[in-house]
């Protein structure tokens, strides 16, 4: 999965803006572009980061100019968080080149092979959920994994 990521977006060729920037505080980029609106707690659950890092990494990117928080007007003690307008066309189309990249690629792909990444799709996102699940590592969804007999190869 990870080198088909970094396969992805090295032939999308990731803007020059987003290249200095960390794992991370990329992580969170592409987080606020989806979720705009965010609060500092929900983009902490939604990385599995302590709200202290995500409070670090908005700062960094505040002070680049990569986002912008507002105070929620609702409650003053929460931040929303978006992208500057510029920031967010860049981050789009990064997006879209990506999805371009990975369509052209699966394009390639046979309809039986089309078939086994769509099985493997849904496997793999069972496995994120049960391990990102709150019970995870030891409680009870994680348990369950556990208990299954180890795949033969």
């Amino acid at each position: 999965m990870a080198s088909l990521r970094r396969a992805t977006r090295r032939a999308a060729v990731r803007p020059e803006e987003l290249s200095s920037l960390t794992g991370a505080q990329l992580e969170l980029v592409r987080l606020v572009r989806r979720r705009p609106g965010i609060s500092v707690a929900e983009a902490a659950f939604e990385l599995t980061l302590a709200p202290n890092t995500v409070s670090t990494l908005v700062k960094q990117l505040c002070e680049t100019g990569f986002v912008v928080r507002t105070v929620d007007p609702a409650d003053r003690r929460i931040a929303r968080l978006d992208l500057r307008p510029d920031m967010r066309r860049k981050v789009d189309a990064w997006r879209d080149r990506r999805v371009e990249v990975l369509a052209c690629a699966m394009s390639l792909l046979t309809a039986d092979e089309l078939r086994v990444v769509e099985d493997a799709s849904a496997l793999l996102l069972r496995m994120a959920e049960a391990l990102g699940s709150p019970d995870a590592p030891g409680g009870p969804s994680f348990g369950a994994i556990e208990e299954h007999e180890p795949v033969q190869s």
